[in-house]
C-alpha cells in the first residue's frame, strides 16, 4: 500500500503525477504555467484528466539562470497553498532538492518532496520525516542540481540506481519517513547518458523486486528524443510507449505532461495484466 496526502493506492493501481512548472523557462512548456492562472487551470484539468497527485516545480532541471532558495520558495509555496485550498484531497508534491524550500512548502500544505538530484542535501529527508510525508527517493548518479551528464560510466548503470535509491529509501525511513511512503525512481536522464536510461527501462522488474514503490518520470525526455531523433515536441508517442513497458514491468507512478493519454496507456495495460475490469464489456455478448 502506498499512502500520500490523504490517498492510499494499491500495489497494482498505476497513479499519474501531473507535472506543473512554476517557472519561465521550463524544457517543455517555456513558462506556460508561470503565472498563477494557467498553473491552476493546469491543475484543475489535469485532475479531471486522472492525475492524483500534482508535481509542482520551482526551478528547471537543466542549466540556466540561477535561482536561489528564496526565488523558488516565491514561485511554489503560496502556489502549493492555493492548490491545498482548491483541491483538498489530491496529493501534492513539491520537486525540490533544498530543505529550505521543503520545509516552506511542508508548512503550506504538501504531501510529497520529490528530490530529483539524488539526496544532494540530506537535510531534505529530515524535512520529510519532520512533517510526516512522503519522499521520492531518485538516482542521479551523483550528478550536481541542474548539470547535464558528460562521458558518466557506470560498470552496471542498475546496479548503483539500486544501491543508491535503495539506501536512500532506508535512511529516510531510519529518520522517520513512513515507510509507506516512500519511493524509489530510477531517475531517467539524469546523470545518465541515453543507452543508460534504456537499460534501467529494460531492468525496472529489478527495482520493483525490492518491494519500494516505484517512480518513473519519462515524459517527453532526451533519451526517447535521442531513440527516435525528435525535437521535444514530437515525443509523445515514444513516451506513451515507454510508458506501457514501464507499467508492464510494475512501476507505480508516472510523473508526466500529457495526462489523459498516460491515463488510457496506463488503464490498457492494468486490464491487459488483469488489475482492472474493462470499462464496458459488450462485444459478442448481445
Amino acid at each position: 500500500m502506498l499512502r500520500l496526502g490523504r490517498r492510499e493506492f494499491a500495489a497494482h493501481e498505476p497513479v499519474i503525477m501531473a507535472i506543473v512548472n512554476r517557472t519561465p523557462d521550463s524544457f517543455y512548456d517555456q513558462g506556460a504555467t508561470f503565472q498563477d492562472e494557467p498553473a491552476l487551470a493546469r491543475v484543475e484539468q489535469a485532475v479531471a484528466d486522472g492525475a492524483a497527485i500534482i508535481d509542482i516545480g520551482g526551478v528547471k532541471a537543466g542549466p540556466g539562470d540561477e535561482v536561489s532558495a528564496e526565488e523558488e520558495a516565491r514561485r511554489t509555496v503560496g502556489f502549493v497553498a492555493e492548490v491545498r485550498r482548491r483541491f483538498p484531497d489530491v496529493v501534492i508534491s513539491v520537486d525540490t532538492w533544498r530543505h529550505e524550500v521543503g520545509a516552506a512548502v511542508c508548512e503550506a500544505g504538501a504531501d510529497l518532496l520529490n528530490d530529483a538530484w539524488g539526496g544532494v542535501d540530506p537535510k531534505l529527508a529530515e524535512v520529510a520525516a519532520r512533517y510526516g510525508v512522503g519522499l521520492v527517493c531518485t538516482h542521479a548518479g551523483g550528478a550536481e542540481p541542474r548539470t547535464r551528464p558528460h562521458r558518466v560510466t557506470y560498470d552496471d548503470v542498475v546496479a548503483d540506481i539500486l544501491k543508491v535509491t535503495v539506501g536512500l529509501a532506508e535512511r529516510a525511513v531510519a529518520l522517520g519517513v513512513p515507510r509507506e511512503s516512500v519511493l524509489i525512481d530510477p531517475g531517467h536522464d539524469f546523470g545518465k547518458n541515453t543507452r543508460h536510461s534504456l537499460e534501467a527501462t529494460r531492468r525496472l522488474g529489478e527495482m520493483v523486486e525490492t518491494g519500494w514503490p516505484m517512480l518513473v518520470s519519462l515524459s517527453n525526455k532526451d533519451f526517447v528524443g535521442e531513440t527516435l531523433d525528435r525535437p521535444v515536441k514530437e515525443r509523445v508517442i515514444g513516451t506513451l510507449a515507454t510508458t506501457a513497458v514501464s507499467a508492464w514491468l510494475g512501476a507505480q507512478v508516472y510523473r508526466v505532461h500529457e495526462v489523459a493519454e498516460t491515463r488510457q496507456v496506463l488503464d490498457m495495460v492494468a486490464t491487459i495484466a488483469g488489475h482492472r475490469e474493462p470499462a464496458v464489456a459488450r462485444r459478442g455478448l448481445a
